[in-house]
């Protein structure tokens, strides 16, 4: 059965509660919801493969008939709202453009081990040490998805990749990427122990190439944050590995590094389409 959407005249109908005041909204939380923004990012959040689902659909009227069938296929499809550009605008406080929007539910946090394919089945994840950028976070996770990893892993420091500008990044890769958080008793090299990983620490100061041996069957490649990188206590306990660059230049973005590196592990582990 067809949806019905129901127009909205009024910003401050309290059904659209939830998308008031984004942007300030985004930096204190949203009391488990997140906010995803763009068409793109909505299919991904409606699909199959999404981690989470749909509370409501904000749109424009135009945009209503190129989504009436991927809300119509959702076993469960949400309430959808219309309203004008005006009223969008008035609600989130700035100037709508995609008109697009929808509000997520979170859920319960995964824990790391429900994430990893157990030993001795092979296994890549992606560790990220305190990041803080959302560009880079969402860009590490399109590539985490492009490349096949299993999971994502985030410490406390590193920001939320359900930050709408994240989801934005990511081209929705937050929604169908597993991730969990370092659990906060637990260091990144116990984190590979636990579940049998081979901690790879991404490092420009390492001697040793990620060309140099075979990739792990189990890898968690961790990266930290532009500039300081990993603190000394990760490089001493983990395996240090660098990116080869051209003479007199060592400095990449975390998330191209990232997306090497993890394409390097991910064609030795056999995770790619490479007939495709």
């Amino acid at each position: 059965m067809e949806p019905v959407p129901e127009t909205i005249t009024d910003p401050d109908d309290p059904r659209l509660e939830p998308y008031t005041r984004m942007r300030e909204r985004d930096l204190v939380g949203r009391a488990g919801r997140f906010i995803a923004e763009g068409e793109v990012t909505l299919r991904l959040l409606l699909g199959r493969r999404s981690r989470f689902r749909a509370e409501s659909i904000l749109l424009l009227p135009e945009r209503w008939p190129g989504l009436t069938e991927a809300v119509a296929a959702c076993p469960a499809p949400p309430p959808v709202f219309r309203a004008s550009r005006a009223v969008m605008s008035a609600v989130a406080g700035f100037p709508i453009h995609r008109g697009v929007l929808a509000v997520g539910l979170r859920g319960a946090e995964p824990d790391a081990a429900a994430l990893v394919p157990p030993a001795p089945a092979p296994a890549l994840v992606l560790g990220l040490a305190g990041l803080t950028n959302h560009d880079n976070v969402g860009a590490a996770f399109r590539n985490a998805a492009a490349f096949g990893a299993d999971a994502v892993v985030l410490d406390a420091a590193s920001c939320d990749p359900l930050y709408r500008k994240s989801i934005r990044v990511s081209a929705g890769a937050a929604l169908i990427q597993p991730f969990a958080r370092l659990a906060v008793d637990q260091d990144w090299l116990q984190l590979a122990e636990s579940l049998d990983l081979q901690a790879l620490a991404l490092s420009p100061g390492a001697t040793e190439t990620l060309e140099e041996h075979a990739a792990p069957k189990r890898a968690l490649l961790i990266l930290g944050t532009e500039g300081p990188g990993l603190d000394t206590a990760i490089l001493a306990r983990a395996r240090p590995v660098r990116i080869p660059m051209a003479a007199g230049f060592d400095s990449l973005n975390v998330a191209t590094a990232a997306g090497i590196a993890l394409h390097k592990i991910a064609c030795g582990q056999g995770r790619l389409d490479v007939e495709r």
